[in-house]
């Protein structure tokens, strides 16, 4: 379906693994499920759902990301801070373990919309 909203919301899973025992491939595994396209970006290696993970630590060149879902710990985000921020994401989901108010005020600063929430919950209610 053309009109499908979720279609534009070109999602960036961060601290992406084939691992299904953890939220970030469960969120791949959801977003795959309602029909929102992803990008699976991590520092492990590994294939989600048919997408290879691009490699984080290259800090690649990324455009048109909608929402970037956050499925890394404060103590490992630092590096990679400014690098999201300057993707130019309307969001940034926050999913549980990973809320940083340093991160949080950089990216409202820069204009992004910040949520303290879980990609999974906001998938199945409709809220994404």
């Amino acid at each position: 379906m053309d009109s499908d909203p979720n279609k534009a919301k070109l999602t960036l899973v961060v601290g992406a693994t084939d691992n299904p025992e953890r939220y970030a491939y469960r969120a791949a595994d959801l977003l795959q499920a309602k029909g929102v396209p992803f990008i699976p970006i991590g520092i492990k290696k590994g294939i989600v759902f048919g997408k290879e993970i691009v490699d984080l630590r290259q800090k690649p060149t990324l455009t048109g990301i909608h929402t970037i879902t956050l499925y890394l710990g404060p103590t490992n985000q630092a590096e990679w801070v400014d690098y999201l921020i300057g993707l130019g994401p309307k969001r940034i989901v926050f999913n549980p373990g990973t809320e940083n108010p340093d991160f949080f005020s950089k990216a409202k600063a820069a204009g992004i919309e910040v949520l303290e929430a879980c990609t999974l919950v906001m998938l199945t209610t409709g809220q994404f």
